[in-house]
């Protein structure tokens, strides 16, 4: 896909401001003629295409919009979802938007609360909702709704709200899939492990849960005799999830097969390399750094990738044109899932969505 020319990039190439170019592409003046024929000349060498839908009236006015995620640290899935966000931002720069990240710890439904309450009292013109907490995000979009802030989801849809549109993976054909992979690692009398995370506050992530609906259905399917264990993890106790996985293995000999219901796949690889032990197989989600580092060494087999980029990106674009123009989106939006290996992961990287845009 041929890259969008930007306003910054017909700027730099016509050796004038990004404002001078923007007053040109939208007859506003005060630009001298020299600018005037520079810039034209970049415009006709490039094909630049404006928006000519952008009315005077939404060039004039700010539109305020929250994005309110998990925590985005480097490297990490969020991350790349906020990365999406602002690539549409970017391609949006002739117009006023002013957006403000406010995150929470997604282990900690307490601090998922206190942000959704401050971003009811800023009372933005939009908000993008990475969602954890189920009921949390039920009673938010509620209020959002009886405001009449218009709302995207990324990541997951919550049932029993209503959004302008979610982009997401189907976690439930995420977790069936994931199982299924790993039921294909494993030996056929061996048990299966599943790592979920332990949350403050709450039993599990909403994507969390819907992914292990999945896997027990896939195993139910197939009439999976053998054993099903529970591996659990917290983010704040290594010290304790080192000795809780010491515990486990040492009593399940028998789990050959691994699934990570989170972006934590690196976590179960690190052990098993750190313990010497090599026979069992791994299948995770999502490309963060760790787990594409135990992906291309073999620790982790599989890896799903969800195409967070484009859920942002995809996101904030919708909010922007309904904003705009009222163009009201396809509701339900679900994302393929791309199965990962060790031999694909660098191509995978390579051609990802923003290096395509």
């Amino acid at each position: 896909m041929k890259k969008r020319i930007r306003i910054k990039d017909i700027a730099a190439q016509a050796g004038v401001s990004s404002g001078t170019v923007d007053r040109i592409l939208h007859n506003r003046g005060n630009v001298s003629e020299k600018a005037r024929v520079a810039v034209e000349k970049v415009l006709k060498q490039v094909g630049y295409k404006p928006n000519i839908h952008l009315s005077g009236l939404s060039l004039k006015k700010t539109y305020e919009i929250v994005v309110t995620t998990p925590h985005a640290s480097h490297g990490e899935y969020w991350e790349s979802i906020h990365k999406g966000i602002q690539e549409a931002i970017d391609q949006h720069e002739s117009l006023n938007i002013k957006t403000t990240y406010l995150t929470y710890d997604q282990y900690n439904i307490y601090s998922c609360q206190n942000v959704f309450t401050q971003i009811l009292i800023l009372s933005p013109d939009a908000v993008i909702i990475g969602p954890t907490f189920k009921d949390e995000t039920i009673d938010f979009a509620d209020k959002l709704r009886e405001k009449n802030i218009p709302f995207t989801f990324v990541d997951s849809m919550v049932e029993s709200t209503s959004p302008l549109a979610f982009y997401s993976a189907n976690h439930y054909i995420c977790g069936y899939l994931m199982c299924k992979l790993v039921k294909s690692l494993a030996p056929e009398s061996s048990d299966i492990g599943i790592l979920q995370a332990i949350r403050i506050g709450d039993q599990s992530a909403n994507t969390s849960i819907i992914r292990r609906k999945g896997a027990y259905d896939y195993l139910s399917e197939i009439n999976f005799n053998n054993q099903v264990h529970n591996i659990l993890f917290s983010v704040y106790e290594a010290q304790k999830n080192e000795e809780t996985m010491k515990e486990f293995f040492s009593s399940h000999p028998n789990v050959k097969g691994v699934i990570v219901l989170n972006s934590r796949g690196n976590v179960v690889a690190d052990f098993l390399k750190q313990n010497n032990i090599k026979d069992v197989k791994i299948v995770g989600v999502d490309l963060t750094k760790p787990n594409i580092s135990a992906l291309k060494d073999g620790r982790i087999e599989f890896l799903i990738d969800q195409n967070p980029d484009y859920q942002g990106y995809m996101a904030m674009k919708t909010l922007l044109e309904y904003l705009i123009l009222q163009t009201k989106p396809k509701v339900e939006n679900y994302l393929p899932l791309n199965i990962v290996t060790q031999e694909t992961i660098d191509l995978q990287l390579e051609f990802n969505f923003l290096k395509k845009i």
